[in-house]
């Protein structure tokens, strides 16, 4: 399953996504996997969601991210859920043309390994891409 949680800042997209986070690693009986720019969740996640920051390893493009997450479900295979806080910031360039892209390459792994992957982004919902929408 993808999700996409969209709205402009103040809209309480994070706050759904940390609620999420944190009932998720009750329910989940592998890991659950929260990716974020910097490291401003890191006391409002569970220690058992394994945060990360994507500073710490320099990913700032789709491809990068894409690799990143790529990496993680092939050397980890109990990942039940992946949460991304503030997507559109991790790679700025060729924002939503890059979402798209992103989006369409990883959604064949997520669904082989039943895997969750929400997301937030700050932009109106008018402003996501028609391929993206069936996962508002």
């Amino acid at each position: 399953m993808i999700k996409i949680f969209a709205g402009l800042k103040g809209s309480g997209k994070t706050k759904n996504l940390i609620e999420m986070v944190n009932v998720a690693t009750s329910a989940s009986k592998g890991n659950v996997i929260c990716i974020e720019k910097g490291d401003k969740l890191i006391h409002e996640i569970t220690h058992k969601a394994r945060l990360v920051d994507v500073d710490a390893y320099s990913i700032d493009t789709w491809k990068k991210l894409y690799g990143f997450i790529s990496g993680m479900l092939a050397t980890n295979y109990d990942i039940t859920d992946i949460f991304i806080d503030s997507i559109l910031k991790i790679a700025p360039e060729a924002k939503i043309e890059g979402f798209v892209s992103f989006v369409e390459a990883l959604a064949p792994t997520l669904e082989k390994n039943n895997i969750n992957l929400v997301m937030t982004a700050s932009t109106e919902v008018e402003h996501i891409p028609e391929p993206l929408k069936k996962y508002l």
